[in-house]
């Protein structure tokens, strides 16, 4: 069961912002790689974010082609909360609000009066991405520390320890015709 919404484009290119499938796992996992920054997991869990939290999720394409994600799921014991794990854009379509017409889309479609998401102290890009949500909702953004350095393992392929995930929370949402 997916919301779709066609939205025009630049050059007359029609985007359309839905709700995931499984068929979408291997495009996930293509997309958060792309990033270059993202953490990637394996294409299995990409598979199972997209069976399993579909609903809180959603895929960009541009004339059927995959752009961006955002995946996000409520949290458990707090439904009321959204939370937001991980936003791609690929670079080839960047630019283009993608970004912020998913975020606006997962927002709207999950009634969560609040939601939450870590972002590290350098990603300018996500903190403004939030930060615009939160203008857009009339809401307030607050940040609080989460998760430090010592809580990460160092890569095992680099040996550089993980930055640490600042919580990001924005409230109160869906309270106004956005």
């Amino acid at each position: 069961m997916s919301n779709s919404a066609d939205t025009p484009a630049q050059n007359g290119e029609r985007v359309e912002i839905r709700t995931l499938e499984v068929t979408d796992g291997a495009a996930l996992w293509r997309l958060a790689a792309g990033t270059g920054v993202l953490d990637v997991n394996t294409p299995y869990a990409y598979l199972l974010w997209a069976r399993d939290f579909a609903d809180t999720s959603v895929i960009a394409l541009v004339d059927g082609q995959p752009a961006g994600f955002i995946s996000g799921y409520h949290r458990p014991g707090d439904p009321e909360t959204l939370f937001i794990w991980q936003v791609a854009v690929d670079s080839a379509f960047r630019g283009r609000r993608l970004a912020s017409r998913m975020l606006a889309d997962v927002v709207a479609r999950s009634g969560a009066s609040r939601l939450e998401t870590t972002i590290t102290a350098d990603n300018a890009a996500s903190i403004a991405l939030f930060t615009g949500l939160a203008r857009d909702q009339g809401a307030e953004i607050t940040r609080s520390d989460l998760f430090t350095e010592e809580l990460f393992p160092p890569s095992s392929e680099t040996g550089e320890e993980h930055a640490a995930e600042d919580l990001y929370t924005v409230s109160p949402l869906n309270t106004s015709d956005s």
